[in-house]
């Protein structure tokens, strides 16, 4: 009964840390985003959702199509050949067989370690695919600003839309060029250029892309200078890319002190299993000391939380 009231107290922390960390402020800068735009339409009445429509559309995450929807949208994103049906069975394996081996191996005499060691390894699947797709993303939003200073020589050398988009999915390397590659596909199929560029604004949720593709659907509509848009715009992504740059070198020693300090309790750890087993074996063999290491875990994980939370700059 004491076991089950200490795990119901570091759940309701760590729901409260998760609150504060990252749903409230995702929450309050979605509805900041959707009040700065609400009076903003097109010509077809239609919100111009492709400045919106990014990672805040995981509002309504609550029911289980949703969330195999979004699963799936982040395994696109992520440009891995899986899908969300078998991520999801992969994990409730895992989960599975996480808390058989806990319990085979007689790794953890107490119940509540044996779920927490399966719930860690169900969460391992998400944890990859997350991965990669922050690695993609990334590297496609550093070849961004040469893929529209090529677009706008394409535009000034005379090239109409199709043929500069054309341009881009061919002379542009990976992994961008496959989504501009996608994008001219959806051409050649008969889609209009401002339901191509909003399929890849969905495909690709930068917020730096979804710009390019307003400026060129307003160029369309408006006959704006294309050219000076584009300039003007990769301009302002290199400057925010150096301002990033610098911030992460100026902040290097305090992210590398923040990680020293949420990486020692687990190096400590493997240390002395290896090292004076006989010393810190009473943390799983005996009752305080699992709760002791059910306090210290959670205590982790709320400490990494705040942490990123206070180191993280979007910019």
């Amino acid at each position: 009964m004491i076991t089950v009231f200490t795990l119901l107290i570091f759940t309701a922390a760590f729901a409260g840390a998760a609150e504060y960390a990252w749903w409230s402020p995702q929450r309050r800068m979605r509805q900041e985003i959707e009040q700065r735009l609400r009076g903003l339409r097109v010509e077809t009445g239609r919100r111009p959702e492709s400045l919106l429509r990014q990672q805040y559309s995981a509002s309504g995450i609550l029911s289980k199509l949703e969330v195999m929807k979004w699963l799936q949208v982040t395994i696109d994103q992520a440009r891995l050949p899986y899908r969300a049906g078998n991520v999801v069975l992969f994990s409730v394996v895992s989960l599975a067989g996480g808390y058989l081996a806990a319990d085979g191996l007689q790794l953890f005499p107490f119940l509540v370690l044996k779920i927490l060691f399966a719930v860690g390894c169900s969460i391992i699947p998400a944890l990859y695919i997350r991965m990669k797709r922050q690695r993609r993303m990334r590297q496609i939003e550093e070849m961004l600003p040469e893929s529209i200073d090529l677009f706008t020589r394409a535009m000034r050398a005379g090239h109409n839309i199709h043929s500069g988009l054309q341009v881009l999915a061919d002379e542009t390397a990976e992994p961008l060029g496959t989504e501009f590659k996608k994008l001219v596909e959806d051409l050649t199929l008969g889609s209009t250029v401002d339901e191509a560029l909003h399929s890849l604004g969905d495909r690709v949720p930068l917020l730096d892309l979804r710009f390019f593709s307003t400026g060129v659907v307003l160029q369309r509509e408006t006959g704006a200078n294309i050219v000076t848009v584009m300039e003007n715009l990769s301009a302002v992504i290199r400057e925010r890319l150096q301002l990033r740059s610098r911030l992460r070198a100026h902040t290097a020693q305090q992210r590398f002190s923040a990680a020293l300090l949420c990486g020692l309790p687990v190096i400590s750890g493997v240390a002395f299993y290896f090292m004076r087993y006989d010393y810190i074996s009473v943390l799983w063999l005996t009752e305080p000391g699992s709760r002791f290491l059910i306090y210290g875990i959670v205590s982790e994980i709320i400490g990494i939380l705040v942490i990123r939370k206070i180191a993280s700059v979007k910019l």
